[in-house]
């Protein structure tokens, strides 16, 4: 043994590569222009869901082009994960309204939504036009039921960051039971549990303490950057009583503006002005992720309006996932097959029908993450880790889980007896739905490949059978 420990250590360390030095010049200002064409560009690769989309903006923004720095790029995601909404668009609203002002914000968040609008319109009307064309439904026959697995496996992954304790299970247990049994309103349940969360947060603190919606301190530089931890908070983004109003002001006229329209055309009952309502209330309800409004998208739009039915809000899901831009544009398919149902601009026009359906309801949508990040955001940053406003959060999140096992179950129905329980039982949906869970929960497998290949499955088991 040596005389002397540290030496092989030493040694080791010495002969080791030194680190790559960091950069030592902080970014000069970035220009609008050159702004605009990477949020054009992320509009077009945001793939992979609200995780792959952050992951893409953290590479992009925080390692290499050092436009933010890491803490505060954490900071305004925190915020983004208390509000409901689409996260991973807020966040990219939020950095550019910090960069560029209100412009830079509205392109940033419009820039990360119109891409994923045009493909879905676009798609849309190919699965409307040409969905009885067997290589079209042998497709979409394989990708049901790994959709199946997806709903299934968002479930398990938010609830293994949010059921930490016997309280948030019973609170998942109880929303499941409120949804499956009693067809319970998708508000209700949210509304319920954020009392439960408030409530809780006063008698027992530690119970309802934010359950995983956070996310960690700055691990590692990247070398100093435009918006770095000391940059002084932009003057544009301090708060003003004056801003604020003329923010809501804005963001309700534009509401008022549109809506008002749509009812002086279409009527109080038009389809497009109960488009407009009904997707007003869905953003306002859209915690815990796209996953968790589509129970209350499918009982509003499949069950109450009948715009779609369910299995095609199946094959709605299948498109979203296959999109850059956030899960919950599946509304824009929503839209569209509504609008050429419903033939909003009559019979000879059901492509521009379904094409409005889709913009209005994409504009109702979004609008309020917009008005959430230019107007809440230099208030409601202060409101971090205070457990009376992070509680509900955490008792909503749970609740979330419940209502999004029955949306597996209502998939799962749908998909393995298509014609009821009185029905065959569909044995080769069953085992594609077996194969694409495992591939997701043993093998991690991406979901881009997982939809991929159950659609291969799907058209060679179509045409087999047709052969």
């Amino acid at each position: 043994m040596s005389e002397h420990p540290s030496a092989a250590p030493d040694a080791a360390a010495s002969a080791a590569p030194p680190p790559p030095a960091l950069p030592s010049a902080r970014p000069t200002h970035v220009s609008f222009a050159e702004a605009l064409r990477f949020w054009l560009k992320l509009g077009f690769i945001s793939f992979g869901g609200p995780a792959g989309q952050i992951a893409i903006m953290h590479s992009e923004l925080v390692e290499r082009r050092r436009w933010i720095s890491e803490r505060r790029f954490l900071h305004a995601l925190n915020y983004c994960m208390l509000l409901p909404g689409p996260e991973a668009q807020q966040l990219a609203t939020y950095i550019g309204w910090l960069l560029h002002r209100t412009w830079g914000g509205i392109v940033a968040g419009a820039l990360f939504v119109l891409p994923s609008l045009f493909i879905l319109i676009a798609l849309s009307w190919i699965y409307l036009r040409f969905g009885d064309v067997p290589v079209v439904a042998g497709l979409f026959y394989g990708i049901k039921p790994a959709v199946t697995a997806l709903v299934l496996h968002a479930a398990h992954r938010i609830g293994t960051r949010a059921l930490k304790n016997g309280w948030m299970w019973g609170i998942a247990a109880l929303s499941f039971i409120a949804i499956f049994a009693f067809d319970t309103p998708f508000p209700a349940i949210v509304l319920g549990a954020g009392l439960i969360g408030w409530f809780g947060s006063r008698r027992w603190p530690s119970v309802f303490s934010l359950a995983g919606g956070g996310h960690g301190e700055a691990k590692a530089g990247y070398g100093p950057a435009l918006l770095d931890d000391d940059t002084p908070t932009p003057a544009h983004a301090r708060f003003t009583k004056a801003r604020l109003a003329r923010v809501l002001i804005v963001g309700l006229g534009l509401w008022a503006l549109v809506f008002g329209a749509l009812v002086a055309t279409q009527g109080w009952s038009g389809t497009l002005t109960q488009m407009a309502r009904f997707f007003t209330q869905a953003a306002l309800v859209t915690f815990g992720g796209a996953y968790a409004v589509l129970p209350y998208v499918y009982q509003g739009a499949v069950e109450t309006h009948q715009w779609l039915s369910g299995p095609q809000m199946i094959d709605g899901l299948a498109l979203g996932e296959t999109t850059p831009g956030p899960l919950i544009m599946v509304v824009a398919f929503v839209g569209f097959v509504g609008g050429w149902s419903k033939a909003v601009l009559g019979p000879d026009a059901l492509f521009l029908g379904g094409a409005l359906a889709a913009a209005v309801v994409t504009f109702f949508t979004f609008l309020p993450s917009f008005v959430f990040i230019l107007a809440g955001g230099p208030a409601v940053e202060a409101t971090h880790g205070r457990l009376g406003f992070t509680a509900p959060l955490s008792a909503i999140t749970a609740a979330v889980v419940g209502v999004i096992v029955n949306l597996a179950l209502f998939f799962a129905y749908h998909v393995l007896w298509p014609q009821g329980f009185q029905g065959r039982f569909d044995g080769p949906s069953a085992l594609i739905a077996m194969a694409a869970a495992v591939a997701l929960f043993r093998f991690k497998l991406g979901v881009l490949p997982l939809l991929g290949a159950s659609a291969l499955a799907g058209l060679v088991i179509t045409l087999m059978s047709r052969g």
